[in-house]
């Protein structure tokens, strides 16, 4: 009896020990879809008093008005008649948004699969005037960049709604690569206007007002909407996007989709049918994209679900726009959005902070300044200002011939 004991004993140390054989293990950032079902998610839009905001996205620009996106929860509104003391005015409950457009007043916002239209007329009184049900076929939320890994948890595609995503860190088990493809391919797919009475958005934006119509992109889909009754919009198509497509911008008739393996450009020619003309193929890395005159200029992050570890700023020669060919390539630490004003373009180098680049030549563009000790996630050029996103503050500076100072920041709490 005491030898059968001790050999059981024995076994448990043993399948104990190569349990804990760390060689077999890993830990990795997990994100884990967060829901509700269809009914409480359609019936959960609000305009509110001023809120703490908990996780700040992208900003947008619209009149005196700054537009701060608390990821995949809503909108917060800045009033910044005075850039020295902006004010939270309000706060519009969307879940599942991440992007918006504004024009002449309307506001449009993705809430997961739909559309939403906002009468902004009455900065004090905002309402609610129209929702598209279902429009966006694939999911607009992406996961988070830092993720290793997906778990969709008990998620049901026919009743609920993914509105977000949690990320911690877990202690998993080593996949091959078949199991892996098997994790992030299993269940649902997640996906500088010309014109006065149109908003502006940063470089990490998705939503473009072009004219009569509302371009909205995601993952591999692109959605096109006719605007010309802007409270009543009407989906005139969906079609193919490209790969893992993240950021779009529009200039001189064109779309500029920034995937993490690329840039697809797409003609404009007839405005209800975005044509595709060519793309530039580089290696997989998060990537936003701006465009002035004959060239565009995109930032490539590396790391995690973004891709390769190299991070860099590439020049891309599209004076032909059907052979954008590479002009330049310059290192960066961790990159996000860019924007232009002139001939400065400004680069949110993350944790490395702002940074201010010459491009006079785009084939020799030169550092003029950084500006270090700050984390920058996206900037928008604005004529009498630079707005700009990141660590939980909104940074606004004044020009001053090539370099910029201080206005104010702004805490986002």
């Amino acid at each position: 009896m005491k030898c059968n004991i001790l050999f059981l004993f024995l076994a448990l140390i043993l399948c104990s020990s190569c349990d804990n054989d760390d060689t077999n293990f890993e830990f990795v950032n997990v994100a884990t879809a967060e829901f509700m079902s269809k009914s409480e998610f359609r019936s959960s839009v609000d305009i509110v008093a001023p809120q703490p905001i908990q996780f700040p996205g992208k900003i947008y620009a619209y009149q005196d008005y700054v537009f701060v996106n608390d990821v995949n929860k809503g909108v917060h509104i800045i009033d910044n008649t005075n850039p020295v003391t902006p004010k939270a005015i309000a706060y519009i409950k969307i879940p599942g948004n991440e992007d918006i457009s504004v024009k002449d007043n309307f506001l449009y916002a993705d809430s997961a699969t739909d559309l939403l239209v906002f009468n902004i007329s009455n900065i004090n009184a905002i309402s609610l005037v129209e929702r598209l049900e279902d429009v966006f076929t694939i999911y607009n939320s992406h996961t988070p960049n830092e993720a290793d890994a997906v778990d969709y948890n008990e998620f049901d595609f026919e009743t609920d709604v993914i509105i977000g995503w949690s990320l911690k860190r877990e202690r998993r088990e080593k996949l091959d690569d078949s199991q892996i493809n098997v994790i992030f391919n299993d269940g649902i797919l997640m996906n500088a206007s010309a014109e006065s009475n149109v908003g502006v958005g940063g470089s990490l934006a998705r939503f473009q007002i072009v004219n009569n119509f509302l371009y909205t992109v995601g993952s591999y889909e692109m959605a096109i909407f006719n605007i010309q009754d802007l409270s009543a919009p009407v989906l005139e198509k969906v079609q193919g996007a490209g790969w893992n497509i993240e950021t779009m911008f529009q200039a001189e008739g064109y779309l500029y989709l920034g995937s993490t393996n690329g840039m697809y450009i797409y003609s404009l020619n007839d405005p209800s049918s975005p044509e595709y003309v060519s793309d530039f193929t580089h290696w997989e890395g998060c990537d936003p994209v701006v465009v002035d005159g004959d060239y565009a200029y995109l930032t490539l992050r590396g790391g995690n679900l973004c891709g390769q570890d190299e991070s860099v700023l590439e020049v891309i020669d599209i004076s032909d726009k059907t052979t954008p060919t590479l002009a330049g390539r310059y290192e960066l630490e961790n990159p996000y959005g860019l924007g232009i004003k002139g001939n400065t373009l400004f680069v949110c180098d993350g944790t490395s902070g702002l940074k201010l680049f010459n491009k006079e030549n785009p084939l020799d563009i030169s550092l003029i300044k950084s500006f270090k000790n700050i984390q920058s996630k996206d900037v928008i050029p604005l004529d009498d200002k630079l707005l700009m996103i990141g660590d939980r503050v909104l940074y606004q500076y004044n020009y001053a011939g090539d370099s910029i100072s201080l206005i104010s920041t702004y805490t986002l709490n």
